[in-house]
C-alpha cells in the first residue's frame, strides 16, 4: 500500500491486516480523490473508522490542512501512527482511540469532509449512524460525508440525507452525502452511545 499523489507520493504504507479490516484499495482511492481533489486544499477532515488511515493520509499528502482519525483498534492505531510518521504528517493530524459509535464528533468540527470507511456493517447501522446529529454537526456548511460501502450494505438515505453523487468501483460503492443544516436546525450535541 502506498500513497497515490500529492506531497507524500510513492511512500509506503503499512497496513494491520487481519480479519476485522478491509483496507481501500489503490483502484477506490484513485476514484475517490479524483473527485475530491478540488475541494481538499486547506480543508478540515474526519476519517471515520480510519483503520491503518490510508484515507486521511491520503487527504493530508493532496492539500488537507489536517485530518482527525478515529479508530478503536490497537494493531490499526499502531499502523496509523506509523504511517502519520512516515509521511511526515504526524502534525497536521489527531489520532482519537475511540469506537466511532461513542465518540462525540462536534468537538474537533467543523469539517469539510468526513471520510465514513466502516469495515462490516449493515444498512441498517449505516443509516443510523448517518442520522445522528452529532455527524451531521460535525461537518461545516457545505461539508459532505463519503461514505465507502459494499453494495449490498448501502442505506436508504431517504429523510436522513441527500445523496449528492455516487460512483460504483466494482462491489463497493463511494456515496457523497449532503445534509442542508440551515433546514435540519442541527445542534452537534450529542454522542454515539
Amino acid at each position: 500500500m502506498r500513497v497515490i499523489a500529492g506531497e507524500a507520493k510513492g511512500r509506503q504504507l503499512v497496513h494491520p491486516g487481519g480479519p476485522g479490516t478491509r483496507p481501500a484499495t489503490d483502484r477506490i482511492r484513485e476514484t475517490l480523490f479524483a473527485i475530491l481533489e478540488p475541494r481538499l486544499g486547506g480543508a478540515r477532515v474526519l476519517d471515520l473508522f480510519a483503520g491503518a488511515g490510508t484515507l486521511g493520509v491520503e487527504a493530508l499528502s493532496r492539500g488537507a490542512s489536517h485530518v482527525t482519525f478515529v479508530e478503536r483498534a490497537a494493531p490499526a492505531l499502531a499502523a496509523l501512527r506509523e504511517n502519520l510518521q512516515v509521511t511526515g504528517f504526524a502534525g497536521r493530524a489527531t489520532v482519537v482511540a475511540a469506537d466511532v459509535r461513542r465518540f462525540a464528533l462536534a468537538p474537533g468540527g467543523p469539517y469539510d469532509l468526513i471520510l465514513c470507511d466502516p469495515p462490516f456493517v449493515d444498512a441498517r447501522e449505516l443509516r443510523d449512524l448517518l442520522a445522528l446529529a452529532t455527524v451531521r454537526g460535525a461537518l461545516a456548511e457545505g461539508g459532505q460525508v463519503v461514505l465507502r460501502a459494499h453494495r449490498k450494505t448501502l442505506p436508504d438515505l431517504a429523510g436522513v440525507a441527500r445523496v449528492a453523487r455516487e460512483r460504483v468501483v466494482g462491489e463497493e460503492v463511494l456515496r457523497f452525502v449532503e445534509y442542508d443544516l440551515s433546514a435540519i436546525g442541527v445542534s452537534p450535541e450529542g454522542d454515539f452511545g
